[in-house]
């Protein structure tokens, strides 16, 4: 069980590595866990709730959709891409 966020969560993705998840939701963020240790490792606010989110297979762009109409294009730091 990861805990973290303060509302439903809506959307969640795995790295195509398998090492972590991103998950959006309903409290207007994004979250990437760690999986081995179940650790939030970084977080990002929207400007409403998180309705959809996906991972690219290069294992460091996250795409995210709002309820709003917002898509954010987001690039994790310090994750080596998947080649």
């Amino acid at each position: 069980t990861l805990k973290g966020h303060s509302d439903s969560v809506k959307a969640v993705a795995i790295t195509p590595d398998g090492k972590r998840a991103i998950s959006g939701s309903d409290d207007k963020t994004i979250k990437v866990w760690d999986l081995s240790s179940g650790n939030v490792i970084a977080s990002f606010t929207g400007e409403s709730s998180i309705a959809c989110c996906a991972i690219a297979p290069d294992g460091v762009t996250i795409v995210a959709g709002d309820e709003s109409g917002r898509v954010y294009f987001l690039q994790l730091e310090g994750v080596e891409a998947l080649t």
